[in-house]
């Protein structure tokens, strides 16, 4: 391990000088005195690179008891999310902020691993996975690099693992998809053949990987700008294969990165695991089951792949009116942005584009009928009712949602006429 390197700040950071992390930091100090706590991780990372830092993780010399005993004393919340592996959570000010004391890796089995507890900073970056997560920062902002390479890994989108790669997949083969997330969202340039080579070695590890974690670890990854690299990479390796079975050609994903940034659209990770996929529900059904997805995301997952009413670039608006009421502005709206990027490059992308704003734009109507007013009409209660209402809603529908009342009333008469006699 090098030395650190205390020539390097970080610049004037807001989330370092907010009330609520100075909190923390001071309540950790006071038990442990100055030096016994640094930032770490990814808020060091993205400070670096400029970007938006969301969660403050902070490493201590202190054990958790003692972190514990810090935070109450400060009148802080403390709260045990994995004192085991020595985390505390403290939340200051409504705020989350992750304190784990440093550690050395002492067993592991690919899962889970059992700890010892140290004061021996470069002994916790050697446990880390990759060169540009083990960078900390004092307070003040001084930086420290203890394996020499890590912030020039990081300017360089140099994604490698501390150490050996085999032994830190080994440790937890979650870093597997790790090395393939950050390289969609920090890499650049040729990846790093060690990394990559072991990733392809040890593939079969993430099968003993639980599907929520899998799964909240594919979602991220597509959801970064451009993903293409990364999953033409973990295809390559096998990885992809392996953890979605169902992944055909990655020409359709491709395609749809393009789409979303030529459209200045926000990244759609559920929208681009289904450009994974093949058109078929069964096949979406199958991978939200796999991945453990939410009910609304499967439910989303298995519309967007729908082939039935089919879509065409040329459709009129009358048309497209339709087939929004039918699927709701969302799956219509997946489904378009799916069809477009399996369509061939041409003049087509205007008219797919098109469809778009159409379909957001028109409020989808509500059939201005009641069944009270089905009642009224002389249709007796029960399931007639509801074949009544169908009937009607059909008519209406055709005549592109006609807005006259007395029209829709004129029709119920006539439908409600022809079924009772």
């Amino acid at each position: 391990m090098a030395p650190p390197l205390p020539d390097q700040f970080l610049p004037p950071q807001p989330w370092m000088t907010r009330g609520d992390t100075l909190a923390v930091v001071a309540a950790l100090e006071r038990a442990g005195g100055e030096g016994c706590a640094r930032f770490v991780g990814g808020c060091v990372r993205n400070a670096l690179l400029g970007r938006e830092v969301v969660d403050v993780d902070i490493a201590t010399t202190l054990t958790p008891d003692a972190i514990t005993a810090a935070l109450v004393a400060a009148g802080l919340g403390a709260h045990p999310t994995g004192a085991a592996h020595g985390t505390i959570t403290a939340v200051a000010e409504g705020r989350p902020f992750e304190i784990t004391t440093l550690r050395r890796d002492v067993e592991t089995d690919g899962r889970h691993a059992r700890v010892e507890f140290t004061d021996d900073w470069s002994a916790d970056a050697a446990r880390r996975d990759f060169t540009l997560n083990a960078l900390y920062a004092d307070p003040d902002g001084r930086l420290h690099d203890p394996t020499g390479v890590g912030i020039a890994d990081l300017r360089a989108g140099r994604i490698v693992f501390v150490g050996d790669p085999v032994t830190r997949i080994e440790e937890d083969a979650l870093r597997i998809l790790r090395f393939f997330r950050f390289i969609a969202w920090y890499g650049a340039g040729e990846p790093d053949a060690a990394g990559l080579a072991a990733c392809a070695a040890r593939r079969e590890l993430v099968k003993t990987l639980s599907a929520e974690r899998v799964g909240k670890e594919l979602l991220t990854l597509v959801a970064a700008e451009d993903a293409r690299g990364a999953v033409r990479l973990m295809a390559a390796s096998g990885v992809l294969s392996l953890i979605l079975p169902a992944a055909g050609g990655l020409a359709r994903f491709d395609a749809l990165v393009e789409i979303e940034s030529t459209l200045l659209f926000s990244e759609d990770p559920l929208l681009r695991l289904a450009a994974l996929l093949p058109a078929d529900p069964a096949a979406g059904r199958e991978s939200a089951e796999r991945l453990r997805l939410s009910n609304a995301e499967r439910d989303r997952l298995i519309a967007a792949l729908g082939t039935e009413p089919p879509l065409t670039s040329w459709m009129s608006p009358r048309e497209m009116r339709r087939l929004v009421y039918r699927l709701g502005t969302e799956v219509f709206c997946d489904r378009v942005m799916l069809a477009w990027a399996a369509s061939p490059r041409s003049a087509a992308s205007v008219q797919w584009r098109a469809l778009l704003p159409m379909a957001r734009s028109w409020p989808r109507p509500k059939l201005p009928l009641s069944g009270e007013e089905v009642v009224a009409a002389g249709a007796p209660r029960g399931p007639m009712v509801g074949a009544v209402l169908r009937e009607v809603e059909s008519w209406w529908v055709d005549n592109d949602f006609l807005e006259d009342k007395l029209s829709v009333v004129e029709r119920l008469k006539a439908v409600v006429q022809g079924m009772t006699y």
